[in-house]
């Protein structure tokens, strides 16, 4: 059984829809991050880096407990537990990972904040409102040239690359992008929309 302690976030949703791709059997444990719950001890004691999203796995690669945190890490961990999601050959492995690190050091991160200015900063930054939708733009143009030639981000396959971007790519309303204007992507969008196991992720924590 794994434990996984999330909260209703793209970083989130990312570890419960691919639980669900997977159909591993888990326990959700919502961590409300509006109330600080992700600095409590007991959560610091699973990840010191105090931020959802993390699992404990009763049963890990040598049959004792591991506990594993950062969205992208436990994406891998789960492809590793289960061989699903990441392509077996070398050269279609590196290209899911590329595409993976770029959801990691650029989409999540720069989308996240373009949430921050246009929807939580106390006042408004037009600098910082500008900077960082202008560089979500960006980062939806690299996309969409990308899908414009392959069904998913990564070796011709759904897989880790996907999942880990879909839930940022689904508050496109949050950062003011009219899917629209990147008819690529919102094919893809679209695609993923569609699948049930992305529905029931998605979902998760109920509240």
């Amino acid at each position: 059984m794994i434990d996984l302690y999330t909260w209703g976030t793209p970083n989130g949703r990312k570890v419960s829809i691919m639980l669900e791709e997977c159909g591993l059997p888990y326990r959700t444990h919502a961590v409300n991050i509006g109330k600080n719950e992700q600095f409590t001890p007991g959560f610091i004691a699973i990840n010191p880096n105090g931020k959802i999203p993390a699992i404990v796995d009763s049963e890990g690669p040598d049959g004792k407990p591991i506990s594993i945190f950062e969205s992208g890490a436990i994406l891998l961990y789960l492809a590793g537990k289960t061989g699903k999601f990441l392509p077996a050959s070398v050269r279609d492995k590196y290209d899911a990972l590329q595409w993976l690190m770029f959801q990691m050091g650029g989409v999540g991160p720069m989308i996240g904040q373009a949430h921050h200015f246009l929807r939580a900063a106390p006042e408004k930054v037009p600098y910082g409102i500008d900077r960082y939708s202008k560089e979500t733009r960006r980062l939806y143009g690299v996309l969409d040239r990308h899908l414009a030639n392959t069904p998913y981000l990564a070796a011709g396959e759904y897989g880790v690359a996907d999942i880990a971007t879909y839930p940022w790519i689904a508050r496109h309303e949050w950062h003011q992008v009219a899917l629209a204007d990147f008819p690529s992507v919102k094919r893809w969008f679209d695609t993923i929309s569609a699948r049930p196991a992305v529905v029931r992720g998605m979902a998760v924590p109920k509240l």
